[in-house]
């Protein structure tokens, strides 16, 4: 009986050994050190215009799929940070990991699920040191007013809403259904849930994302 598990028990040594050590490689270890992010694909025409470059918090109208051939460079690392249980929220968050699984994309999730623990949670998502922190959910906007300002070097995408008075590491990608702005302000008048479609959540993520990647940061894309 002993000479017929040897070679099973063999073989479980050697397939756990493996996976030990695939796990040291994978793509989800980030305690190693990457190579610094960059775009693969350059932005389109009507992106924006080169004549007249974006200023700090303004507002750009790309022109539709303008963005569609720039992709994020080998071992990307991003943090989503979700906030809320609500339908919109989970289109948002289902399209981030879409998007993630597109483009090979290293992704974790951080959830807020605390109002009075907001801040800590948005702080655990920059801890973690990603390349980008990409966030769903209104309920963050008040809390990344306050934390982005003392985290100038951590990229952030805000994708369904915007920023009041965001600093140039905070990017957003917003449209008439969504603008959620915080500070008082709220939602607008046109505030429309059912605006969050699939297709809607994407255009954000991958417009967003290929801002930050090109530099065009500290603005509003809207996506009308």
């Amino acid at each position: 009986m002993l000479l017929r598990l040897r070679p099973v028990l063999t073989l479980a040594v050697a397939v756990a050994t493996l996976a030990l050590a695939s796990g040291c490689g994978s793509a989800d270890d980030w305690s190693e050190p990457h190579a610094e992010p960059s775009a693969v694909g350059t932005i389109g025409k009507g992106f924006t215009d080169p004549a007249r470059p974006p200023t700090p918090e303004s507002t750009i109208t790309p022109r539709p799929d303008s963005w569609d051939s720039v992709h994020p460079s080998e071992d990307y690392r991003v943090v989503l940070l979700t906030a809320g249980d609500d339908r919109a929220t989970r289109t948002l968050v289902d399209a981030v990991r879409r998007w993630a699984d597109d483009e090979e994309v290293s992704l974790k999730t951080v959830t807020a699920t605390d109002p009075h623990h907001y801040v800590d949670r948005i702080d655990r998502a920059v801890r973690m040191e990603p390349d980008l922190v990409i966030t769903a959910g209104n309920d963050l906007v008040d809390p990344l007013a306050m934390v982005t300002p003392n985290h100038l070097d951590q990229p952030f995408l805000v994708i369904g809403a915007e920023l009041a008075e965001p600093t140039h590491n905070v990017t957003a990608a917003d449209w008439t259904g969504a603008s959620f702005r915080g500070e008082g302000l709220g939602a607008s008048s046109a505030y429309d849930p059912a605006s969050f479609t699939p297709e809607r959540a994407t255009d954000a993520v991958r417009s967003g994302v290929a801002a930050v990647l090109s530099g065009v940061t500290g603005i509003v894309i809207w996506l009308d």
